[in-house]
């Protein structure tokens, strides 16, 4: 493959600025170091956290100037010399996910938390993202595409699937058990919906509109609640639960009010797994009847490589599908815009290969 010297990219320049396009050059071939890759972009996935940094909602702040994104399917163009034993070679198409690189070799790498690896580089975040023609990322943490897939739906796999299906996984339930999800209709809420039921979990969804409303119904889900319009978000879910309680909710809502009612709907052995991370949320457990009930608060953040693995596999397997719409990457500010309005239902995919010169 033909090597580039420059590329388009859409970048920011300080916290709360506006999102734009210019040239870059592209590291010369000759210095990639050993595992690193050049990958040429397809497509990427816009996530709720690419407008978290931009805007400096967390503790921890982003690099400045940011090239966002980190939902990336590519083709290998090049890989660093003396790298060994690579998992992949030039022209293989894979995903660049949040989690960029790690050291694999702490305790936190070698018991699965690859993600919170104290070395660990963070796609759009710590190191520049997919929102570019081409990206540089590390062999040893590109993830192989599955054939069936296409790269617009495998994309949104690489986060909103990835960290959806983790904090499922981890949920402590078993087929048939009862499961909240405020934030259903959204980008990580609607594959939140379909991994459970691939689980066997009986949906509860969470989230306000027709459109959501009937996004959520039709991919599986028992009950639909408007948290705009419900009178009582909490007597809700216990009546939709034989009047005992969700067994656990996943909370991927970019709103604090998703972890507002969470704990008090759910059954004793109860466990509430905390993934959407509003500003300033706090989540307030009384600790008499957290221990009096027995109930568990679990953070879940993203996924390690096993799990980005057997989610695409399920999606390439048709047992989960992205609804998503495509837009040009100069459709990046429209996208923040209606993140902020809370008006995307399911995912955007932004497109990347027509716009290389």
């Amino acid at each position: 493959m033909s090597y580039p010297k420059s590329q388009n990219i859409a970048i920011v320049d300080n916290i709360g600025g506006d999102v734009k396009f210019r040239s870059q050059a592209v590291k010369p071939q000759r210095e990639l170091a050993p595992g690193e890759c050049l990958v040429k972009m397809v497509c990427s996935g816009a996530c709720h956290t690419d407008l978290h940094a931009v805007d400096g909602d967390w503790p921890i702040p982003p690099k400045m100037p940011l090239v966002g994104g980190h939902e990336g399917v590519g083709h290998i163009v090049a890989i660093g010399e003396n790298t060994f034993n690579s998992p992949v070679k030039v022209g293989d198409r894979v995903g660049i996910k949040w989690l960029a690189n790690s050291c694999l070799n702490c305790e936190d790498c070698r018991k699965g938390r690859e993600q919170n690896c104290s070395k660990a580089a963070l796609s759009g975040y710590t190191v520049d993202g997919t929102f570019q023609e081409y990206v540089l990322s590390w062999v040893y943490h590109v993830t192989p595409i599955p054939d069936k897939l296409s790269s617009h739906e495998a994309a949104p796999i690489l986060c909103a699937g990835v960290t959806t299906y983790r904090a499922i996984k981890n949920s402590e339930t078993e087929a048939g058990d009862f499961i909240v999800l405020p934030g259903a209709g959204g980008g990580l809420g609607h594959l939140a919906v379909q991994y459970a039921r691939v689980r066997g979990l009986r949906v509860i969804a969470i989230d306000t509109g027709k459109e959501k409303r009937d996004l959520c119904l039709s991919l599986g889900a028992e009950k639909f609640i408007d948290f705009k319009t419900s009178k009582d978000i909490v007597a809700e879910v216990i009546a939709a639960t034989d009047g005992k309680g969700a067994h656990s909710a996943v909370v991927t809502s970019s709103s604090s009010t998703g972890y507002t009612q969470a704990l008090s709907y759910l059954r004793a052995g109860g466990t509430l797994m905390v993934v959407g991370l509003p500003p300033d949320a706090t989540i307030p457990a009384s600790v008499f009847f957290t221990v009096f009930r027995s109930q568990k608060i679990l953070g879940s953040y993203v996924g390690n490589r096993q799990d980005a693995a057997e989610a695409l596999d399920i999606a390439a397997r048709g047992q989960v599908k992205v609804h998503h719409k495509v837009v040009p990457l100069n459709s990046l500010k429209n996208v923040y815009d209606g993140f902020k309005a809370g008006t995307i239902a399911g995912r955007i995919v932004l497109d990347i290969s027509g716009s290389s010169k």
